[in-house]
């Protein structure tokens, strides 16, 4: 199965808690943190939420 490589790429300061809360699930915490998810909807949709925060690559 695919995986993405989530990197985050602009602060959360300033954003909404929604947003704040989903790049927390993500397992994001700090600027330019990264982290590999499988390929899901659920992941797809909590990288649509955030994804002006978010940079997105697909990793083999």
């Amino acid at each position: 199965m695919a995986q993405l490589k989530i990197t985050q790429s602009k602060s959360y300061i300033g954003s909404k808690q929604n947003h704040r809360d989903t790049l927390r699930t993500l397992g994001l915490r700090r600027l330019h943190d990264s982290v590999v998810r499988e390929d899901s909807p659920q992941v797809r949709g909590m990288v649509h939420t955030v994804r002006h925060l978010v940079t997105v690559e697909e990793v083999d």
